[in-house]
């Protein structure tokens, strides 16, 4: 019997991998437990009595890691048929040493009973005893684990004392204390959260960690560091209402068209600074400073197809052809008419001349004689004497070219459009001209 007990023992001191490796006597605190074991009982007087083998039947509860608390009966027949059965049945209390390691020394102490049937005329004996003694425990898993002990059972009634060794399972059921049944390294007697998913970090309460306090746990967060009060997806990232790529909390435009392309504010580009958005600008390189439409066109007030930012004179004729700079190509003629008078003199054919060569080389074009007076008189009369003036013109013009010169028209302007300044004789002088100005249409 000695030697099954010592091979029970050694079992019990070797590994078994395929179990796992979290079994240990601390995950026990909380759970009851029920201790099958067989043995051998030994008095220590030969007195007779030599028993065959040892049944024990044992259970108790584990108040903590360290201390357990238990209650067993144990039956040992004779081997003789003629002697007597041994019963005993004892409470009392273990003390585990290393409880987080899976091999567990333990302390045993308790006080019970020892009984022996006498038979064939033997009388019966009734004693109560003390024991201590040591064990030892070998986790299989967080519900079994093999066990051995040696206990000396001390006979308060004189009689000889006994030593009981003996192997066998304890069996753990109940929920327990120390159980963590989701895997956080929470007790789940401590755990506020205990459906935790495999692998999420978590707080001391078992619960999920939100480290940027976004509503959305870090074991999800794909966007971790969110900055406070940030609105943000399913996954933690803030949101971006208009997917331009920039979150709604730093997007300075939150409602930018899709697809367009957006400065680190969330703003359409405007390359050329006109004010207009490159996604809706049709001029995409106009000059800095350049006043534009709302197409990002440089502005043409006057229709005459050169911009205003290149324009010299901004206010021409509708419809006049112009040079480079916006200005209507024209001719000034300096003729000097007698106050109140429209005629042609010899005087003015130089001038006249210079006329002939301009309608000359604008063949087909519409020209526009126009003519103009300084605010001497009345305005309508001033009016009629420029048209009179502009009439005359023309009439020579046609005269030296030949035909009737189509192409060209009339109109007086009497004193509306000045050149210069009428209170003076030089003045009204130059106010007082023929001009012949170029249209396109």
């Amino acid at each position: 019997m000695k030697r099954l007990v010592l091979l029970l023992m050694m079992l019990c001191c070797i590994p078994v991998a395929t179990f796992a490796f979290e079994a240990n006597q601390a995950a026990q605190e909380g759970r009851f437990f029920i201790n099958p074991m067989v043995g051998g009982l030994e008095k220590e007087s030969t007195s007779g009595y030599n028993p065959a083998i040892n049944y024990t039947l044992g259970g108790g509860y584990n108040y903590s890691a360290n201390l357990s608390s238990y209650l067993d009966v144990s039956f040992a027949p004779q081997r003789r048929n003629a002697d007597s059965d041994l019963y005993t049945a004892s409470i009392g209390a273990l003390y585990h040493f290393m409880p987080e390691e899976r091999l567990v020394p333990y302390l045993t102490a308790g006080l019970g009973y020892l009984g022996i049937n006498g038979k064939d005329g033997l009388s019966d004996e009734n004693q109560a005893q003390f024991n201590y003694g040591v064990g030892l425990k070998y986790f299989l898993s967080k519900d079994i684990a093999l066990n051995a002990e040696v206990k000396h059972m001390l006979d308060t009634s004189g009689e000889p004392n006994s030593l009981l060794y003996q192997a066998g399972l304890v069996f753990f059921f109940g929920k327990g204390t120390q159980l963590d049944s989701d895997n956080d390294g929470v007790l789940d007697k401590d755990d506020r959260c205990p459906n935790t998913p495999a692998g999420a970090p978590v707080d001391k309460y078992g619960c999920p960690l939100d480290s940027d306090n976004d509503g959305v746990f870090d074991y999800m967060d794909k966007c971790p560091n969110t900055p406070a009060d940030v609105s943000v997806d399913q996954y933690g990232c803030p949101l971006d209402s208009d997917n331009d790529g920039v979150a709604d909390y730093l997007d300075k435009c939150p409602n930018t068209p899709a697809g367009v392309s957006v400065d680190k504010f969330g703003c359409p580009l405007d390359s050329d600074n006109d004010g207009v958005a490159d996604y809706l600008d049709k001029c995409p390189n106009t000059p800095a400073g350049a006043p534009v439409d709302k197409f990002g066109c440089p502005l043409d007030s006057d229709n005459d197809g050169v911009p205003d930012y290149l324009d010299k004179c901004p206010n021409s004729p509708a419809g006049a052809k112009v040079d480079v700079d916006g200005c209507q190509v024209k001719l000034h003629l300096v003729l000097e008419f007698a106050t109140n008078k429209y005629e042609i003199t010899p005087a003015h054919y130089p001038e006249l001349d210079k006329a002939i060569k301009f309608v000359q080389k604008y063949p087909g074009e519409k020209i526009l004689v126009a003519g103009h007076t300084d605010n001497t008189g009345a305005a309508d009369y001033n009016k009629n004497l420029s048209l009179r003036r502009a009439e005359a013109v023309k009439a020579y013009i046609a005269d030296k070219v030949g035909g009737k010169l189509n192409n060209l028209s009339v109109k007086g302007f009497g004193e509306e459009e000045p050149i210069a300044d009428n209170s003076t004789d030089a003045g009204r002088k130059q106010n007082r001209r023929v001009e012949l100005g170029v249209f396109a249409k």
